[in-house]
Formats: structure tokens, C-alpha cells, sequence
């Protein structure tokens, strides 16, 4: 008797251990955990998307004299520099040389320079040109793409209409993370002209929403690792499986405790 009472003291420890770390607690999925109840956060501006290769520019160039300027808009076709758009604008494809190529003033490079400096400087080039008199140029980024990968319920690839979209926006595209997504250590992963650059943000800490990568950018990765619960997991066989052996368990050795008293 007192063999078998010191084989379930060894035994059921263990267990209610495996049974214990298999649950997720609230830290290990609330979002925004230290973020206080009617509390005020001053937003911190971390956002200035800057062309890259790939990237499509719509832009529109006018002025007092619509005849003066309608040539500046004059569709390229459909080349590796652009592609008629409606509503008056004309999409421009940054090629591999980070070029854009513009009716009249031709070849154009704006790999690297934010939307206002793309505007500004094809503006100083037409009053400096006397090409026009005060033209207005209108410059937008035609959308761009992100991935989300790992632990969440849609992973993929999403196109992005506009020009801004949060890392929380993403994960939301994605579905969400699920139950064993690491929310406190994502990898946002950014091509910086050629460099990649990894950045780790904790979901649980209000902190992410002042991160650089709170906004994100062109062809930016997110990236969800599996939580040491799903490591846990993968490692061993599942969940089930361990409940089932442990039910097993201690109904036998019930089984033989009983058998043993009669």
C-alpha cells in the first residue's frame, strides 16, 4: 500500500503540471496590459512610407492653363514606367533603378523619397523648367502589399489600398492571433533599399502602439511565433493525448489501490 501511495505522490505532480502549462493564462493573451482605464496616450508620428522598387505612384500634374499642362499627363501606356490611370491620374512604376519616367521631363529618381518630396521636387523642376506657372502636383502611393505569418487564423499576403495601415489593422486582415500566438514577442520584418531590418514589439505592453513599426510599410512581414504552450506541444504528442494517458493512469492505480484494501 505505502508503494503505491508513493508512486502517486511522484506520479500525480507531474501530471497536474503538464495539464497546468498546456492552459494559457491572461498574461500570455491580453493585449495592452498595463494601458490604465480612460488613460491618454500622445500619439507619436513614426509613420513616413518611402518609395521603394515595385512601388506604384499615381501622380497628376495641373495648372491654370489646362492646355499648358495637360501634357505633362499624357499616358507612357503600359511599360515598365507606368500605366494609364482613371480620374485623371497616371500610375508610374519605380523600376529596378528606382526610377519613375514622366511625360516631358522624363527620367525621374525617387527610390527613397517620402510622398512630399516626390511633389516638391516635381514641382521645383516645372517652375524652375518654366515649364508651368504654378502647377499643383498631386502624388500618392497606389497601395502596396504586407504578409502575415504564424500563429494566426488567416495567415497571407494582403493588399493594401491606401497609404497607412497599423500592425494591429494587419493582424486583424490575418484574423487575429490564435490562442497560441506569442503575443509578446512579434517580428515585424522591413526591407530598408536592400537591408532587412527585424523589429520585436510585445502586443501585451502599450508601448507597441509608440513603436516605428506600429505603422507599416511596403512588403513588410509580420511574423507570429507559436507560444511556449504550442512548443510544448509539438514536442510531446498533443494535449489529448496526455490528459488521456494521465485519466488512464489514475484509473488503474485507483483500480489497484481498491483491489489492494479488499
Amino acid at each position: 500500500m505505502k508503494t503505491i501511495q508513493s508512486i502517486l505522490n511522484k506520479v500525480l505532480p507531474f501530471f497536474i503540471i503538464a495539464i497546468l502549462f498546456s492552459c494559457a493564462s491572461k498574461k500570455d493573451v491580453v493585449y495592452f496590459q498595463n494601458l490604465s482605464a480612460f488613460e491618454t496616450m500622445v500619439a507619436t508620428e513614426t509613420y513616413t512610407p518611402r518609395l521603394k522598387v515595385g512601388d506604384k505612384v499615381a501622380l497628376s500634374i495641373t495648372s491654370e492653363n489646362p492646355i499648358a499642362s495637360a501634357p505633362f499627363n499624357m499616358s507612357t501606356g503600359v511599360t515598365a514606367s507606368g500605366e494609364q490611370a482613371t480620374a485623371g491620374m497616371t500610375y508610374y512604376l519605380v523600376d529596378v533603378d528606382g526610377n519613375i519616367t514622366l511625360p516631358v521631363l522624363g527620367v525621374q529618381q525617387v527610390k527613397g523619397m517620402s510622398i512630399p518630396e516626390v511633389k516638391a521636387s516635381v514641382r521645383s523642376k516645372l517652375i524652375d523648367g518654366g515649364l508651368l506657372k504654378d502647377p499643383q502636383v498631386i502624388v500618392a502611393l497606389d497601395g502596396f502589399n504586407i504578409t502575415v505569418l504564424g500563429q494566426v487564423r488567416s495567415p497571407g499576403t494582403f493588399y493594401i489600398p491606401g497609404q497607412r495601415i497599423t500592425v494591429l489593422q494587419a493582424l486583424g486582415l490575418a484574423g487575429d492571433l490564435d490562442i497560441t500566438g506569442n503575443r509578446s514577442n512579434v517580428l515585424v520584418m522591413r526591407d530598408f533599399n536592400g537591408t532587412k531590418v527585424s523589429t520585436r514589439i510585445d502586443l501585451t505592453r502599450k508601448e507597441v502602439l509608440n513603436s516605428p513599426v506600429y505603422y507599416l510599410t511596403q512588403n513588410d512581414v509580420i511574423y507570429v511565433e507559436p507560444n511556449q504552450s504550442k512548443i510544448n506541444e509539438s514536442k510531446s504528442s498533443n494535449r489529448a493525448l496526455t490528459l488521456s494517458v494521465a485519466s488512464l493512469l489514475l484509473t488503474l492505480t485507483t483500480t489497484v489501490v481498491v483491489l489492494l484494501r479488499n
